[in-house]
């Protein structure tokens, strides 16, 4: 199957996309134009939080595949996104205890598509990403996933934080990989969980690690001392399939 990036140029093809319900994960406009589609369109983005970018005209044309912009260019997503419901629904609906991926800001679309890809090996229900500062459903993560996102429901929240406090109303608990925890073989990591994978420079960060239950170590036995971040998510979620199937 062959991917494209979903790239959507001019004013009335954005306006249209918002519309219709398209999801569009970031929209970059020329900066200083205001004129009346334009704030149309930015009335549309501001609903669905979609991320606004304002940008110069070589930055558009840089981006542009047609070279017909007209200041507006709008990238949506390769893929619709799911609600945290629907993660939730899908481990009621096999009689499992829910078992969710959470990534603190994730950047690369390989990493991104890769996890999703673990994700749905592993027996996960499903993955959950921050609107900002981090991939989204692009092409580029799609192929990556070698057909996992077809299959694995991914949503999209305002605030990780947030949403793992109201996931631990569900019974959920959380257990991030951060270097200085505990060797996850030591972790009981049983029963719904979340699996917390930070960005791939900076890790878990402060405010997302102290909302989760544990915090586990992969040992490292070589000369560098870290993996790269689908690979330390891929360590640590069969450790917890280990854990379920024993």
């Amino acid at each position: 199957m062959r991917y494209r990036e979903l790239t959507i140029e001019g004013r009335n093809a954005c306006l249209e996309a918002f519309r219709s319900g398209k999801t569009i994960d970031k929209l970059f406009i020329l900066d200083g134009c205001q004129d009346g589609p334009v704030r149309t369109i930015l009335r549309e983005a501001k609903k669905t939080d979609t991320i606004i970018n304002f940008v110069t005209k070589d930055r558009l044309d840089e981006l542009s595949n047609t070279g017909k912009h007209q200041g507006v260019i709008a990238y949506a997503a390769a893929y619709d996104y799911a609600e945290v419901s629907d993660i939730l629904q899908a481990a009621r609906d096999k009689g499992e205890a829910p078992f969710v991926f959470v990534l603190d800001g994730i950047e690369d679309p390989h990493n991104l598509g890769a996890i999703i890809r673990t994700a749905n090996l592993c027996g996960a229900h499903g993955v959950i990403i921050p609107k900002r500062r981090a991939a989204g459903l692009t092409a580029t993560v799609a192929k990556t996933s070698a057909g996992a996102i077809n299959y694995t429901p991914v949503a999209k929240v305002t605030n990780i934080a947030n949403t793992i406090e109201e996931l631990k109303k569900e019974g959920l608990w959380f257990v991030c990989a951060d270097m200085g925890g505990e060797t996850m073989y030591k972790l009981n990591l049983k029963g719904p969980i979340g699996l917390v994978i930070g960005n791939e420079g900076e890790g878990v960060s402060r405010l997302v690690k102290e909302k989760c239950d544990f915090v586990a170590a992969i040992p490292m036995m070589g000369n560098i001392d870290s993996l790269n971040a689908s690979v330390a998510a891929g360590v640590l979620a069969y450790e917890i399939v280990r854990q379920r199937l024993n």
